[in-house]
């Protein structure tokens, strides 16, 4: 999407909230003025202040939602600052650490020399054999489509995948991406790594 398209839609939205909270406060207020009007001031107030409760309440719930929209996306940020501090054989041991957690069993690190694309294989919850090669890339360096071709070639024909994935710190070339769903391979990049270490995403056999 185009940043023009995007200033579009986020123009508005905007426009749509802005006539919600207008509704919200005007027809409240229109309603109570006319039961006062009509002689009726008690339960004009009465009405006031129930509106007025609705509104601290839908208040609270927002700021609410913003604080924990705060709260995780600091312990996303901290857990990829984590891995990006750790060397491509930590990172393994990492990535393999939350497959144990998440109730995988027989996880094992295979990286290294002669690996052919295998870096930690595991059989998941449901019985499914899952093989993951760990990218540990800097912000600037990106998952291309050749890393996903050669990983594509071994995944399933050599290790025997049933659930095939790269999980990366960094993020995925287009022409990447587009390989990865083509082969079925499940792709997770530095956004979806931070959701599935902080259990507010899914993990990759999901």
């Amino acid at each position: 999407m185009g940043a023009s398209v995007r200033r579009a839609a986020q123009s508005g939205s905007s426009g749509w909230a802005g006539c919600g909270v207008v509704a919200a406060i005007g027809l409240p207020a229109f309603l109570v003025l006319g039961v006062a009007a009509n002689g009726h001031g008690g339960i004009a107030f009465l009405m006031l202040l129930a509106f007025t409760g609705v509104g601290v309440a839908i208040g609270r719930d927002q700021a609410r939602r913003t604080s924990e929209f705060k709260r995780v996306r600091a312990m996303q940020s901290m857990e990829i600052a984590r891995y990006h501090a750790m060397d491509p054989r930590e990172f393994e041991h990492a990535i393999a650490y939350l497959c144990r957690r998440d109730g995988c069993h027989q996880v094992q690190v295979v990286g290294g020399a002669g690996d052919l694309g295998a870096d930690v294989v595991a059989v998941s919850p449901d019985g499914r054999r899952i093989v993951i090669q760990c990218k540990r890339y800097g912000p600037t360096t990106k998952v291309g489509s050749p890393d996903l071709q050669r990983f594509g070639g071994t995944c399933y024909s050599v290790h025997g995948a049933q659930v095939a994935a790269i999980v990366t710190t960094s993020v995925f070339t287009r022409p990447a991406a587009d390989y990865g769903v083509r082969l079925g391979i499940r792709l997770f990049d530095l956004g979806a790594l931070a959701g599935w270490a902080t259990r507010t995403g899914p993990a990759p056999w999901m």
